[in-house]
């Protein structure tokens, strides 16, 4: 199983040691998932400012936040699916403060290397779908993210 993930860190501060965490842990929770191979995604890295302005823009929420995820499957009003031709299966976008991870991880605790693989995940399973708005889609997903994350081996120290 193969995600193709274009990364593009806006922050210049993201090693290739961090990239390359995420890239497993979705690669991973794709797996997990049964995400069909060659399906794409990106991963934006961006300051607490850019995110505060994302999260602005589309979420009227004048603050910065973690993580934003765009799935490019929901489907809006009047739009219709296109269906082609084999083509990959593009999931959408996850955008991750760095700023607020490193704030994160000292917050509770654990290592930034834990808060970015939870934040990478996070935004991954919103693109297929998962949500937190009632409290039992909350637990499910949460449950999930947990099952994933200690069985990946980033457990919370």
């Amino acid at each position: 199983m193969t995600l193709l993930i274009d990364f593009i860190d806006e922050t210049e501060k993201v090693t290739e040691e961090e990239t390359n965490l995420v890239q497993t842990i979705l690669n991973f929770a794709a797996q997990k998932e049964e995400v069909e191979d060659d399906s794409e995604v990106s991963v934006t890295f961006v300051t607490n400012e850019r995110i505060r302005e994302i999260n602005r823009e589309y979420r009227h929420k004048d603050q910065p936040t973690d993580v934003i995820s765009f799935a490019l499957e929901e489907l809006g009003e009047d739009e219709v699916e296109i269906i082609g031709a084999q083509l990959p299966r593009i999931l959408g976008d996850i955008i991750i403060s760095i700023d607020r991870a490193k704030e994160q991880a000292e917050e509770y605790n654990h290592s930034f290397s834990r808060e970015l693989g939870f934040l990478a995940l996070h935004g991954f399973l919103h693109l297929l779908g998962y949500d937190h708005m009632e409290e039992e889609d909350e637990k499910k997903m949460f449950q999930r993210q947990k099952d994933i994350l200690d069985e990946y081996g980033l457990k919370r120290e």
